[in-house]
C-alpha cells in the first residue's frame, strides 16, 4: 500500500472524503459518533495537513481511506498505564482513520494501520498508540487483531460526543 502525504492541494478532496464517510457509514451514530462539522473538524484536518501528519490512500484516482498519524502524543495519553513509558515525541498516534463506506470491510483500514506502524518504526518511534470511543466495538476488534492491546479508559469531553469514555490501545510488537 502506498499512502500519500496530504498537502493543502488535497484539502478539498479530503474534506469531501470525511463528509462522505460521516454521512454514509452505516451505524456511524452508534459506534464512532462522528458528526459533519463537529468531528473531524475542518480546522483539525487542516492542522494535520499543515503539520505533515495527514495521509490518504487512493484507488482509481479517488480517496478511499485517510488518517492522521502524529509523531507525538498529547496530554490525554498521560493518564494511561502504558506498557512502556516513553517521551511524548517518541510516540506515534493514529487519529481519524476512515475508509469510504463502499470499501469498508475489504482490509484497507487494516493495511493503513499496518503502514502507519511501519512508518512510525522507520522514524525511530518507540510506541504506536490510538484511542476510540468505548462504544466503537468493531474498531476495538480490528485493533486487537492487528496487534494492539487495550491499555485503559478515560472519561473525556469531545465536541461530537460530549463527555464519554474513550479506550486507549498500544501496539504490542514495538
Amino acid at each position: 500500500m502506498k499512502l500519500e502525504l496530504a498537502t493543502q492541494n488535497d484539502y478539498d478532496d479530503i474534506i469531501a472524503f470525511y463528509d462522505d464517510v460521516t454521512e454514509r457509514t452505516p451505524e456511524m451514530a452508534t459506534y464512532a459518533r462522528w458528526s459533519k462539522g463537529k468531528h473531524p473538524t475542518i480546522e483539525g484536518i487542516c492542522a494535520y495537513i499543515d503539520e505533515g501528519s495527514m495521509y490518504f490512500y487512493r484507488e482509481c484516482g479517488a480517496i478511499v481511506g485517510a488518517m492522521a498519524v502524529t509523531m507525538y502524543q498529547n496530554e490525554d495519553y498521560h493518564a494511561i498505564d502504558w506498557s512502556k513509558q516513553v517521551a511524548d515525541n517518541k510516540v506515534a498516534v493514529i487519529h481519524i482513520l476512515a475508509v469510504t463506506p463502499d470499501r469498508q470491510g475489504t482490509g484497507i483500514g487494516s493495511e493503513m494501520i499496518r503502514e502507519a506502524v511501519r512508518m512510525a518504526q522507520s522514524n525511530g518511534i518507540q510506541a504506536v498508540r490510538l484511542d476510540a470511543l468505548a462504544s466503537n466495538t468493531p474498531a476495538h476488534k480490528i485493533y486487537e487483531r492487528l496487534g494492539f492491546e487495550y491499555r485503559g479508559k478515560q472519561h473525556l469531553y469531545a465536541e461530537n460526543t460530549g463527555w464519554t469514555d474513550f479506550y486507549f490501545f498500544e501496539y504490542k510488537n514495538n
